[in-house]
C-alpha cells in the first residue's frame, strides 16, 4: 500500500503534468550572483535547452554547453541566435569536457547522473586559477531536516507552478527536458565527499528539492588544496 509520502509525491507529479515549471531555472538568477560580472570562458555541464548557457553569455566572452542528450543539444542550437557566443556539444561530461582552463563552470541537476567524486575532480581540473564552480544539485531526502524542508516546499511549489503558468494547462513549446533519474546520495554524503575533493566548498540545502555548492579554485601562488582533506 502506498505511504502518505508516496501519495503526496504522486499528486505533485500529476499537478506538474498540468502546470509545469522548471525548478532548475528558478536558481539561474542565484547562479549569476555567484560569478564575476565579466570573464572570458564559461562551461555549462548538462546544458539542456541552453537557457543558462545563454544567460552566461551576457557576461562571458565564450560559453560552451555540454549535454549527453543529442536531441536536447539540437534544440539548444535551434533556440540560440548566431550572434550569441555559445557553442553546444553532445558528449560525456567525464570524457569529453572541453579542455580548460575555464573561468566559470556551472552544473545544474546533472551531478546525480554521474560518479560524484570523479565528476567533481574532473571539473576542478578544468577550472582556471581563481575560477568559480557553481552547482545546483539533487539529493536524496534522508534526515529530518531534509523531510521538513521538502514538506515546506510543497505548498510553495504549487503556488509557484500556478503563478508561472498563469492558468495554462499545457507545457510551453520550449519545455523539452532530458530524461532524469532519482538521486541516490543524501545531502550529508554529498557534503562529506564534496569537501574531500573541493576543500572549503560551500554547500546548502535549498527549497524545491535542491542543494547548492560553490567553490573557488585557489589563484596562482596560493597553496594547492589537498583533495583528501576535509577542512
Amino acid at each position: 500500500m502506498p505511504t502518505m509520502t508516496t501519495r503526496v509525491l504522486q499528486a505533485i507529479d500529476r499537478f506538474h503534468g498540468v502546470h509545469p515549471w522548471d525548478h532548475n531555472a528558478h536558481y539561474h538568477r542565484w547562479i549569476m550572483r555567484q560569478i564575476p560580472s565579466h570573464f572570458d570562458r564559461a562551461l555549462d555541464i548538462g546544458s539542456g535547452s541552453g537557457d543558462l548557457a545563454r544567460l552566461l553569455a551576457t557576461r562571458a566572452t565564450t560559453v560552451q554547453g555540454l549535454d549527453a542528450d543529442r536531441a536536447i543539444v539540437a534544440r539548444a542550437r535551434e533556440l540560440t541566435g548566431p550572434a550569441v557566443p555559445v557553442t553546444f556539444t553532445a558528449g560525456d561530461a567525464l570524457t569529453e569536457t572541453p579542455p580548460g582552463p575555464t573561468d566559470v563552470i556551472t552544473c545544474v541537476a546533472t551531478l546525480h547522473h554521474l560518479p560524484f567524486s570523479e565528476a567533481l575532480t574532473c571539473l576542478r581540473r578544468h577550472l582556471a586559477p581563481g575560477g568559480t564552480l557553481v552547482v545546483v544539485g539533487v539529493a536524496r531526502a534522508q534526515s529530518p531536516g531534509d523531510h521538513l524542508l521538502g514538506a515546506a516546499a510543497i505548498p510553495l511549489n504549487i503556488a509557484m507552478a500556478w503563478i508561472k503558468n498563469k492558468g495554462r494547462r499545457a507545457p510551453r513549446p520550449d519545455s523539452m527536458t532530458a530524461p532524469t533519474r532519482p538521486a541516490t546520495m543524501s545531502f550529508a554524503e554529498i557534503v562529506h565527499d564534496a569537501r574531500r575533493v573541493l576543500p572549503g566548498a560551500r554547500l546548502r540545502r535549498r527549497l524545491f528539492w535542491r542543494y547548492t555548492l560553490v567553490w573557488h579554485q585557489p589563484p596562482v601562488g596560493a597553496p594547492a588544496p589537498d583533495p583528501k582533506v576535509d577542512r
